[in-house]
């Protein structure tokens, strides 16, 4: 769930589709028929797959739980790795590319599959080990390269082992030398086993206003202390007790999400030389040991200010659009959802991000514009709670104003469910809760975008970060 400073998100902005069945995609589409070398072997074949698709994640420090570097890594868990790429769980890329298209697309085609199924068939031969040269080092941050800025949490929250949600409220000041130009930002969660959500916004003081950023407290129990209260506790009001400027959504944090930058003058923040950002909510997840985080954002300047400020449409739970019917699930049921909004003004979308929980079972969004046609969004046939991406199109997306935007979401709250968190199965009420735990139900769907110019389905957004998925 992401929410501003007061709730607001920035724009106060028909047949249903049929679902297709929850089955992946299959590689199947993407190569009819290919050839395989009569000899698979990891010097040769695998290893360049791997490198370039397993380990961006699977490496020490990232999100991957084991390291996929070596072949002594690939070939202890080889039956494993077969088996999940040819279920289409490996690359985690849970939106199905025959629907819509996107940059940095993780996905293997058939024969890559194949290749991989045929090494691991052959005995695992690892062909000439010792001519393979050093693995590639990913580049940082999805392409970014690193930080010109990092800030920390003030200090490390500790979390007891008692498998319950936690959720705090905190800010983390920073000084800089001038005023600057910031390209983008990066939510970096320090404990990725238990870091579940974050909304950040941040604040900027005027000069003068503010002597001292980092007074007040670290940390607020969310669940206790809301609202003015706990800004008054953290101390983010100016000297005089007015309150500074407020960039609200300007970086938020949900599993598998990454940092996104765009070519020079789309999106972009200015930050003043006193600032900090303020985290109005960050949600820890159930987690049966004691443990430990400190996280931290990233920031890249940048050389001018954006010509074009990036905006957030949020539509579904706390959002502009309502739920219909109310999010409601009774015990055994499998239902769907949906939610629509009708635009106001004509935009040209960049980033589509949607979001539920774990009954979450499939979804879909799609535009209808004026004249009829149907623009697709996004499509999730196996939603994974898991793997919660913003998806950024190729080119920005044009949308006339009248478009409406049309979004579904299935629920699966049976037994049979493998992420079913009651056992047996509970009724499930969404609710507008600031604090929604691991165990209640969203369903919220958000679109990165920019006020529309002639010309924007021209506009690439490619060679910035990620690979193009070509």
């Amino acid at each position: 769930m992401r929410k501003g400073w007061s709730g607001r998100v920035s724009f106060t902005a028909v047949v249903a589709l049929a679902f297709v069945a929850c089955t992946p995609p299959t590689a199947e589409s993407d190569a009819p028929s290919f050839t395989l070398p009569d000899t698979v072997t990891f010097a040769e074949h695998i290893a360049p797959l791997v490198w370039a698709n397993c380990m961006p994640c699977h490496r020490p420090g990232h999100a991957g739980p084991f390291a996929l570097i070596t072949y002594t890594d690939v070939a202890k868990r080889s039956r494993m790795v077969r088996d999940v790429t040819r279920r289409g769980y490996m690359p985690p890329w849970p939106a199905d590319t025959t629907y819509a298209r996107y940059l940095g697309e993780r996905r293997l085609d058939a024969r890559q599959i194949a290749l991989l199924a045929k090494w691991v068939d052959q005995g695992l031969l690892p062909g000439d080990t010792a001519a393979l040269p050093a693995p590639p080092v990913p580049p940082a941050y999805a392409g970014l390269g690193e930080p010109d800025l990092q800030v920390w949490l003030p200090d490390t929250f500790h979390q007891p082992g008692d498998n319950r949600d936690h959720f705090i409220i905190a800010k983390a000041p920073y000084e800089l030398p001038r005023d600057t130009f910031v390209r983008a930002i990066a939510f970096v969660p320090g404990n990725r086993r238990t870091v579940h959500h974050m909304n950040g916004a941040f604040v900027a003081y005027a000069d003068g206003a503010r002597r001292d950023v980092h007074a007040g407290a670290q940390y607020i129990d969310a669940e206790r202390t809301q609202g003015v209260a706990a800004f008054s506790a953290l101390q983010l009001a100016n000297d005089d007790g007015s309150y500074p400027a407020l960039v609200p959504s300007a970086v938020n944090y949900l599993p598998g999400m990454e940092v996104t930058a765009y070519p020079e003058g789309l999106g972009g923040y200015y930050f003043k030389r006193k600032g900090a950002f303020l985290m109005n909510t960050l949600h820890y997840g159930p987690y049966p040991r004691d443990t430990v985080d400190r996280s931290h954002f990233a920031v890249w300047f940048a050389e001018r200010p954006p010509e074009r400020p990036l905006q957030e449409l949020q539509l579904g739970t706390n959002g502009l659009s309502p739920v219909d019917p109310p999010l409601h699930l009774e015990p055994g049921e499998v239902r769907t959802f949906r939610t629509q909004y009708t635009l106001p003004r004509a935009i040209s979308v960049l980033t589509v991000n949607p979001h539920m929980h774990l009954l979450g079972r499939s979804f879909l969004a799609y535009a209808v514009v004026p004249a009829g046609d149907t623009i697709p969004l996004v499509r999730i046939n196996q939603w994974n709670f898991r793997w919660q991406y913003a998806y950024t199109f190729r080119k920005l997306l044009p949308l006339p104003k009248g478009t409406v935007v049309h979004v579904y979401g299935t629920f699966d709250n049976t037994a049979n469910n493998p992420d079913q968190p009651y056992k047996p199965p509970r009724a499930i009420t969404g609710t507008d809760s600031h604090f929604m735990r691991t165990t209640d139900e969203m369903f919220q769907f958000f679109l990165s975008y920019v006020d529309w110019k002639e010309g924007d389905e021209k506009v690439e957004l490619g060679g910035v970060n990620g690979r193009s998925g070509e």
